[in-house]
């Protein structure tokens, strides 16, 4: 990544849209693990394919990798050897196709990160690529603070998102409303844990 460029934080919606895999080993099999809930057009490409790619439901290529095999896709997962991964983000640079490279931050374009939901919740960490291990790390720590009710949260959200937007309230005034709402679910119920929204969220 260039010094002093940030990433940009982006969730996707892959149904019914074309995603590669390049690599068939148990690294590939763990991202497929996150990419067939999606909902993806998945194609797996690579000469040895792990058992328990193929029981899944994704089309594969027995073979080695060919640059045409990025036609069409929306994005490409590369989990295979660095000398792969290197011509996968070359192929994938010219097609105008997101790579996301395993391990592999130089032949990257997209990186994912540790992965927490709850519901219709979903929060990912990202350290570029240059530390996974502290993503994960980061993900486990959530997990501890993050309430299990924070579903209840959605759910109210939602309810007085559609009422806002009937009533035409504007933005700046939203933020505060819903602070108040979800404090109101606890009105009655044991004192709220750390979790528990006292204060507005930062912008």
């Amino acid at each position: 990544m260039s010094a002093g460029a940030s990433l940009f934080p982006l969730f996707l919606k892959l149904r019914h849209r074309k995603v590669v895999v390049v690599g068939g080993g148990p690294v590939a099999a763990s991202k497929l693990d996150a990419l067939v809930p999606t909902g993806a057009d998945i194609t797996v490409v690579a000469p040895e394919i792990h058992p328990r790619i193929r029981s899944l439901a994704v089309t594969i290529l027995a073979r080695s990798f060919s640059p045409s095999d990025l036609d069409g896709a929306w994005l490409v997962v590369a989990a295979a050897p660095p000398g792969v991964n290197k011509d996968v983000r070359a192929a994938g640079e010219v097609r105008r196709v997101f790579v996301n490279a395993v391990d592999d931050p130089e032949s990257a374009s997209a990186f994912t990160g540790g992965v927490l939901r709850r519901g219709s919740v979903t929060i990912a960490v990202s350290t570029a690529g240059e530390a996974p291990a502290l993503a994960g790390l980061v993900r486990e720590g959530l997990e501890t603070i993050v309430p299990d009710e924070i579903e209840d949260w959605a759910r109210e959200a939602r309810a007085l998102r559609r009422l806002q937007r009937a009533e035409s309230i504007p933005f700046p005034e939203r933020r505060p409303l819903l602070l108040r709402a979800l404090n109101e679910l606890y009105v009655g119920r044991p004192a709220p844990t750390e979790a528990t929204p006292r204060a507005e969220a930062a912008p």
